[in-house]
């Protein structure tokens, strides 16, 4: 086989390879963002088309994070969280990268976590029950 043709065959999936590389390295650094803010272990990762929520929990405390897809550009974000029986903590307004962090204690009480970017959102239902 000529080098022409393997150059031609292995394009398309160095394209690919490049392309998750670069990806890959984008999550982690949006991630490590929430770390800094939220304290605890990472425990839930609810994503959805125009972003994510990271969710963190330590000790009987829950935080949560909702970071944009595309940072950089203004627009209207939130996070909530909330204990079962408790009222939501909640942090909504015209953010470039992050809302939140919020935190709850929630003992060892469900949580509902809800985040927005845009247009659309992510609601978890009742977890880490």
């Amino acid at each position: 086989m000529r080098s022409g043709a393997i150059h031609r065959r292995l394009a398309p999936v160095l394209a690919v390879l490049t392309a998750s590389g670069l990806l890959t390295l984008a999550a982690p650094a949006q991630e490590a963002e929430a770390a800094a803010l939220c304290p605890g272990r990472k425990v839930r990762t609810l994503p959805f088309s125009t972003g994510s929520v990271l969710v963190y929990k330590r000790g009987g405390y829950v935080c949560a994070v909702t970071v944009a897809k595309k940072q950089g550009v203004k627009r209207n974000m939130a996070v909530s969280v909330r204990a079962r029986g408790g009222r939501p903590v909640v942090d909504e307004g015209q953010f470039a990268y992050h809302a939140g962090p919020v935190t709850v204690h929630a003992g060892r009480r469900c949580v509902w976590v809800t985040g927005r970017v845009g247009a659309d959102s992510v609601s978890s239902g009742w977890i880490l029950c």
